[in-house]
Formats: C-alpha cells, sequence, structure tokens
C-alpha cells in the first residue's frame, strides 16, 4: 500500500517506537524509507567564533540522533535515505514529504521541543495539520 515512506526523527521515546515501527513497514511492504532529522534554525545574534562552535555542536548532535533512528529501524530490502535539515522541524518534514512524493508520514506523537502540545507535541500536531499525504502517529 505505501511504498515511500517518511520517517521524521527527533530521538525521543515515542520517536524510537516510530522508528521500529518504520523499519517494519517498510519490511513487511518492501517499501522506501527516508529518515528526517530536523532542529531548529541557529540565532542570526551569534557572531563568529561562536556561530560556527554552535553549528559544529548541532551537526554533531544531529549525526547522533539519525545513527539513533537507523540503529531502531534496522535493515530494510529497499533503499533508506537520510536528511537533516536546519529549520523549523514541522516545517522542514512537510517540504520534504511534499518534494520527496512520500506516501506515508510516520511521526511520535510527543517530542524533544522545547513547548508540548496538550494532547500532541506541537510538531507532529502542525505535521497533521498541514500533510498533503497521510500521517502515522506513534505513542
Amino acid at each position: 500500500m505505501f511504498k515511500n515512506l517518511l520517517l521524521a526523527f527527533d530521538g525521543s521515546e515515542h520517536a524510537l517506537k516510530a522508528a521500529r515501527l518504520a523499519g517494519e513497514m517498510a519490511r513487511s511492504s518492501d517499501a522506501e524509507l527516508r529518515i528526517v532529522v530536523a532542529y531548529d534554525p541557529l540565532p542570526a545574534y551569534l557572531g563568529e567564533p561562536d556561530f560556527q562552535h554552535v553549528v559544529s555542536a548541532r551537526l554533531r548532535h544531529a549525526e547522533a540522533v539519525l545513527q539513533k533512528a537507523l540503529e531502531h529501524v534496522g535493515k530494510i530490502p529497499k533503499e533508506l535515505k537520510t536528511e537533516i535539515l536546519e529549520g523549523p522541524p514541522a516545517e522542514a518534514i512537510l517540504a520534504v514529504a511534499e518534494t520527496r512524493g512520500n506516501d506515508l508520514i510516520i511521526i511520535g506523537t510527543r517530542g524533544l521541543g522545547r513547548l508540548s502540545g496538550l494532547l500532541l507535541g506541537s510538531v507532529s500536531q502542525k505535521v497533521v495539520a498541514h500533510a498533503q499525504c497521510p500521517v502515522l502517529l506513534v505513542r
């Protein structure tokens, strides 16, 4: 049914469950999987050399988060692609899904964001509200 999956991953407990489910779905339906790790943009007021240190630290953290996702997804039969993006996470996830033609977004219901929504995490709320394809929420 779904052949082009997108996993939005932030390293939270719900995201870990979503990663395991995404791997199972990709294996059982012989689907491609793309993992996206997005982090908030850096503040413009940071100057050199602090800016470069923060950029490097953020990138190292994002790569560690991505590695965690890969471990929980496991091996899949089709192609596995990854992206690390800077920008508001919900907007980045939505842009990737639309650009890459994903037919299902898999995301945890509660993430590691600064502020949590009342029932759903603020990122997952925005993704559900604006996605052009189905969204599977995992908790």
